[in-house]
């Protein structure tokens, strides 16, 4: 199973000193943090995409080729890109880019967001949210399958036969479909034989399972086969020496983020004892040293009917850089415990 990291780049305050680290010195710090999960054998590192003030990562792909060109082996993909709100060539031309730059490691996954700001700010309606996205998706796979594209739609310029250049080094630019809770995005991901990314940020990891087979069927009514398939996890998560730790250092950023948000939307601030709940086995919370992560990621493994990859949004608003670097260090010390417990069992 891959295991790696995704990173929405949010500002952060020192809990030392209690200054907002400076924009300069957090983007040096992320560079760091990649270098570092290469270090540690991760699999992946992925960059989200957010135009709002508290977040850094406004254009990902520049971020992840200044990461390429400080990494070796991991791959390095967005989390997610919004598709609905950027042109589908533009969006090609800057991960084949990063394909080359990084030797064949770069990855998209592409969504709707869960956030709105790009929309006014591009000049786009709200209300096309979804038919956005489904034309971009059509395209940009049809991008993908030929450098010379003829195709047209309703929101952008037609295509008669133009090159979209350059093109990747990979001979197939990996590009996973990004879903919430919608069954008709995990429909969509498994008529088109795409690969799945499932962002759980609440609740228990086991209530998707419907919703995974139901991506597996509408792959299998569309003519793939399982093999073909793949299923990776969003989740957040911290690694620490002790799970007590894990617990206490992650719960300052935490209420702090999803309080805002929770205010923005109109939700109950977070409390320790749901904080407590989610981060129990069965929760959507991967807190704990490195034996208790490596529990839960199997246990969820297994209540989802098997998955590929399992990526820990570890970005924290109040975490110390000092810190965010030994858990990922601890969070390479997972990848193994994964890996030996869901190896099939050998006979003598």
């Amino acid at each position: 199973m891959d295991i790696g990291i995704d990173s929405f780049v949010s500002t952060v305050t020192d809990p030392d000193t209690g200054q907002i680290v400076s924009p300069g010195q957090r983007m040096a710090n992320l560079l760091e943090e990649v270098e570092q999960a290469d270090k540690a054998g991760l699999d992946t590192f992925g960059v989200g995409e957010h135009h709002r003030a508290e977040f850094l990562d406004s254009a990902p792909s520049m971020i992840l080729a200044a990461a390429a060109a400080r990494t070796e082996r991991i791959r390095l993909n967005s989390a997610v890109t919004v598709l609905s709100a950027t042109d589908p060539v533009r969006v090609f031309q800057q991960f084949a880019t990063l394909d080359l730059i990084s030797g064949g490691r770069a990855e998209l996954v592409v969504g709707r967001g869960s956030f709105t700001e790009a929309f006014p700010l591009f000049g786009l309606k709200l209300e096309d949210y979804d038919s956005l996205f489904a034309e971009n998706l059509d395209l940009l796979l049809k991008i993908r399958e030929n450098p010379v594209v003829t195709w047209s739609g309703k929101h952008r310029a037609s295509l008669s036969g133009q090159g979209v250049y350059p093109r990747p080094l990979q001979d197939q630019l990996p590009i996973w479909l990004g879903v919430g809770g919608s069954p008709e995005s995990f429909v969509r991901a498994g008529a088109l034989g795409l690969p799945l990314m499932v962002a759980i940020i609440g609740g228990e990891p086991r209530r998707f399972r419907p919703l995974v087979d139901l991506y597996r069927e509408a792959a299998r009514r569309s003519g793939f086969k399982p093999e073909d398939l793949k299923v990776s996890i969003h989740a957040p998560g911290l690694v620490a020496e002790t799970t007590d730790d894990a617990a206490r250092l992650f719960w300052p950023g935490y209420e702090q983020m999803f309080g805002r948000i929770g205010r923005e939307r109109g939700f109950p601030p977070p409390t320790l004892a749901s904080y407590d709940a989610q981060r129990g086995p069965t929760g959507a919370l991967f807190l704990g040293d490195p034996q208790t992560v490596a529990e839960k990621i199997v246990r969820m493994s297994e209540d989802l009917g098997g998955i590929d990859r399992v990526t820990l949004q570890m970005t924290n608003e109040r975490l110390a850089h000092g810190q965010m670097l030994d858990s990922i260090d601890l969070l390479g010390q997972v990848k193994p415990l994964v890996d030996a417990a869901l190896a099939p069992a050998t006979t003598s």
